[in-house]
Order: C-alpha cells, then sequence, then structure tokens
C-alpha cells in the first residue's frame, strides 16, 4: 500500500499525469485565444503530448512554448487550411439542413469531405510536431497513413467520439472536460500517432 501512494506508486504519477493534462489543456486555449494560431498551438501540444506517451516531456510549458516557437509559420498555415475546410463542411450541412427538400448530392459530398477531412487532418499535427516536412506532403502522409492504418484510424476516431460523448453526459463530466478535454483527446491521438511512426521509421529506407 505504501508503494501504491509513494512518489514511485500509481497514485502519484496518475495525479502527475492529470495535473500535466490539465496544464496542457490551459496553454492549448491560451495561445489559440488569437485563432489564426490555433494550428501552432496545437502542434505544440503534440509535441507534448507525444514525449508524455513514453513520459519525456519534461517541463510541460517550457516545452510546449518551445514547439510553439519553431512550428508557427507551418502550423498557423495548417491551422488556417483545417479552419477553412472546418467551416466548408460546415456549411454544407447548414445549406443541406435549411433546404425544404434536401439534396442527395450534398449528403454524399458532405460524408466524402468529412472521411477526407478526417484522413488529412488526425496525423498531419502529429506529423508537424514530429517531422520536419512541408504542409502538402505532411496532409500527404496523414491521408496515407489513415489508408495504410485503417484500423487504428477507425479506433482513434471511435474513442474521440466515446470521450466526446463522456465529458458531454452531464455537469460534472462537462467540467472535467473543460479541465482537460482537448489535451485528453491530443494525448490519445499522440499514444497512437507515436507508435505508428516508430513502425514506419523502422522501416528499411524510412527518414528519420
Amino acid at each position: 500500500m505504501s508503494g501504491f501512494f509513494s512518489v514511485d506508486g500509481g497514485l502519484y504519477r496518475f495525479l502527475t499525469r492529470f495535473w500535466d493534462l490539465v496544464k496542457l489543456n490551459f496553454l492549448w486555449l491560451v495561445f489559440s485565444l488569437p485563432i489564426v494560431t490555433i494550428g501552432a498551438s496545437t502542434v505544440a501540444a503534440y509535441s507534448v503530448a507525444m514525449k508524455m506517451v513514453d513520459d519525456e516531456e519534461g517541463y510541460v510549458a517550457r516545452s510546449f512554448v518551445s514547439a510553439f516557437k519553431a512550428n508557427l509559420k507551418q502550423g498557423v498555415i495548417m491551422g488556417l487550411i483545417f479552419l477553412a475546410a472546418t467551416y466548408a463542411i460546415y456549411l454544407d450541412y447548414e445549406i443541406n439542413r435549411v433546404s425544404e427538400e434536401g439534396s442527395i448530392l450534398l449528403i454524399v459530398i458532405g460524408i466524402v469531405s468529412v472521411f477526407v477531412y478526417v484522413a488529412a487532418m488526425l496525423y498531419s499535427f502529429p506529423l508537424l510536431a514530429r517531422y520536419e516536412n512541408g504542409i502538402v506532403a505532411t496532409i500527404q502522409n496523414s491521408m496515407e497513413i489513415s489508408r495504410r492504418y485503417f484500423g487504428r484510424t477507425l479506433l482513434i476516431v471511435g474513442l474521440l467520439l466515446a470521450e466526446y460523448v463522456i465529458f458531454h453526459f452531464n455537469t460534472v463530466l462537462l467540467c472535467f472536460g473543460l479541465l482537460f478535454g482537448v489535451s485528453f483527446a491530443i494525448f490519445t491521438v499522440a499514444a497512437f500517432s507515436k507508435r505508428i511512426f516508430q513502425e514506419i521509421e523502422k522501416e528499411p529506407g524510412a527518414v528519420r
């Protein structure tokens, strides 16, 4: 029992990780406030989260700020691309919703758009956080990883949807969601992404 409550015990590690996620969530929110910097903030959060996966993060705030500065330009561009894509999908949904008869074409376009959007976005920010590459190449790589690791990609999306439902289940859980919901989702994607990246890096001819 004493080991469980010691600094090396399970409770201490759990509370430490919880507090790290709260800090990461707060940093992500603050650095995303200008809206245009949401991409850079997300890349920085992934950079810290992927280190958290193997307990390598060190000081969360220092690591976050460093990653934010290093990825500011590409992060901003990536963020604006996906904000525009998000708005386009939302617009398609709203047009179809207010239409009296609806449109099968718009529904099909919306479904395909969401599928492409998820495939392009899911791994793009973790890729930017881990590798130096261009925006177009990063999005292409994200789509290729989504195709190649389709089963794991579906699992990630399922887990993210489950987290969203859980954090919106009642007021108490919603408060926890506000505290660390975004960072927990980022940590979830980061945990899977890092393992996938490590598998790819072991392949012959892979660029590290």
